[in-house]
């Protein structure tokens, strides 16, 4: 019975993880698609200091780190009607890629964008290897 239910609860974690696996996107695979110039919104979450000490060019700044209260979340709208209008793909960036990110991504599905067109950036700004793709200021 035990082995059974060890065995039961292993392939769960292994499906939850796969799952959630696939809404991360790999530092390199997004320098990749950069790099080809293929079209990508990326919704930048960081505190307004750090977006202006380095984003990723092309980001759109919204402030909204953690995206815990209201009004931080409030702060993704007004990506929301870039977002609608396209098909692109969608690359939360947030500080570390973590709780913040997953707030955003959380909430911006709420507000009717379809999961499969989502994806955090792995690590966020913080862990991005290529710094000299970064810029500065607005």
């Amino acid at each position: 019975m035990f082995k059974k239910s060890l065995l039961t609860l292993a392939i769960a974690l292994l499906t939850a993880t796969a799952a959630l696996a696939a809404n991360y996107i790999e530092p390199e695979e997004l320098k990749d698609l950069l790099a080809k110039k293929t079209p990508v919104i990326l919704v930048d979450i960081q505190p307004a200091a750090d977006f202006e000490k380095q984003h990723l060019p092309g980001s759109i700044e919204t402030n909204a780190f953690p995206a815990k209260t209201d009004e931080e979340r409030a702060r993704l709208d007004k990506v929301l009607a870039v977002i609608k209008a396209s098909q692109y793909p969608v690359v939360v960036i947030c500080p570390r890629g973590k709780s913040g990110a997953k707030n955003s991504y959380n909430y911006l599905e709420s507000k009717g964008v379809p999961e499969d067109r989502m994806t955090i950036l792995e690590g966020g700004i913080y862990e991005w290897p290529y710094k000299d793709m970064f810029t500065k200021g607005r």
